[in-house]
């Protein structure tokens, strides 16, 4: 199979769906046309997605699929090293895929939006910071909360 790659440098649908089927088969689990296009919806959604939002996108293109389909395919696309779970705070735990570049979060907690960003600078001296600590980084999460453009306005 050809590797697809969307617009962002990630691992495209297809690639995804292969993983994933092949995990099923690996653990003896059946692969569902729901599931299929759970991981489908899932892999073209491109932000962190709580189930029920998730849910919804899936329903327009099958009404019958339901709530713990959803969540449970996520649980094993998680389980499959396919997508990360998020909890940001809140009531809702957040899902997103996971190979994709290492990024940092602003999380408005108002309106609860979330913005990916990056920095180099921030990057380089968290290195710097464990190196003269004598520390060894294995992975971070650099996460900011505050009040987004929207709300700010709506406040003021």
């Amino acid at each position: 199979m050809e590797r697809q790659t969307s617009k962002t440098g990630h691992p495209g649908r297809l690639d995804m769906l292969a993983t994933f089927k092949a995990y099923l088969a690996r653990r003896g689990l059946k692969s569902t046309h729901q599931r299929d296009l759970i991981v489908d919806v899932f892999a073209g959604v491109g932000e962190h997605v709580r189930v029920e939002d998730l849910l919804r996108r899936v329903k327009r293109r099958d009404p019958a699929v339901g709530y713990a389909t959803v969540y449970r395919t996520l649980r094993l696309l998680v389980d499959a090293g396919l997508a990360s779970v998020r909890n940001f705070g809140g009531d809702h735990t957040r899902y997103e895929l996971r190979d994709v570049p290492h990024h940092d979060h602003m999380i408005c907690e108002q309106c609860g939006t979330i913005l990916e960003f990056t920095d180099e600078t921030i990057e380089r001296l968290q290195d710097e910071i464990t190196r003269q600590h004598g520390f060894l980084l294995l992975r971070h999460k650099h996460e900011l909360y505050g009040l987004c453009a929207g709300c700010q306005e709506k406040a003021s």
